[in-house]
């Protein structure tokens, strides 16, 4: 396992250059809010030639999945149209999942809200509303923040929440919110590491 800020991230099923691109510069990865410019340039050099299976270390069983781990290498690194011509040809949930972050992370809200309605109930929810759940209570009430995990994850909250705090430039709202991103990467990101290798 890999952890950063509190959550594990699942490895095991992780090639050796999926793991070495997970960990490569580990701590500053996926802080931006909202990505102006382009991202990691050596990370890019090792993404370019890889194909979906060539990140996971087992055979591979859903390819939806697989482009998923893919997609979501390339957004962790900051590539967002790189991540956007993977993720535009998933047509499940999962691949709606990584739309709407990917237009989030371009500052589009409301095409990052209309991705978000086509994911429906993912199954990762309940995973990142407890994680969320465990990073937010020991902070002073905050409404705006409560509405996160109220009766469940609520992604459409965390993309107001981004907007008002780019606008605004609260740099402390602005960190709690990277930190929440990131969970809700790994979160997916785990989810598919599992789903493209899973035994029938």
């Amino acid at each position: 396992m890999a952890e950063h800020d509190g959550v594990d991230v699942q490895i095991d099923n992780l090639s050796s250059i999926g793991r070495k691109l997970l960990r490569f510069n580990f701590n500053d990865k996926y802080r931006r809010l909202v990505v102006d410019g382009d991202g990691d340039e050596d990370a890019r050099a090792m993404l370019e030639t890889l194909k979906p299976a060539d990140l996971l270390g087992v055979p591979v069983t859903d390819h939806n999945h697989a482009a998923g781990v893919l997609a979501g290498m390339w957004l962790w690194h900051d590539w967002l149209d790189e991540a956007h011509r993977i993720c535009q040809a998933i047509e499940t949930p999962t691949g709606s999942f990584w739309h709407a972050i990917m237009h989030r992370r371009e500052g589009d809200f409301s095409n990052s809200k209309s991705w978000y309605n086509r994911v429906g109930e993912h199954p990762v929810y309940a995973s990142i509303a407890a994680h969320a759940g465990t990073l937010l209570n020991p902070l002073p009430m905050d409404k705006s923040l409560v509405r996160l995990t109220h009766n469940g994850w609520n992604p459409h909250v965390l993309v107001d929440l981004v907007q008002e705090a780019v606008r605004s430039g609260d740099e402390s709202r602005k960190s709690l919110l990277a930190n929440l991103q990131q969970i809700e990467w790994r979160m997916l990101f785990d989810h598919c590491v599992r789903e493209a290798t899973a035994r029938n």
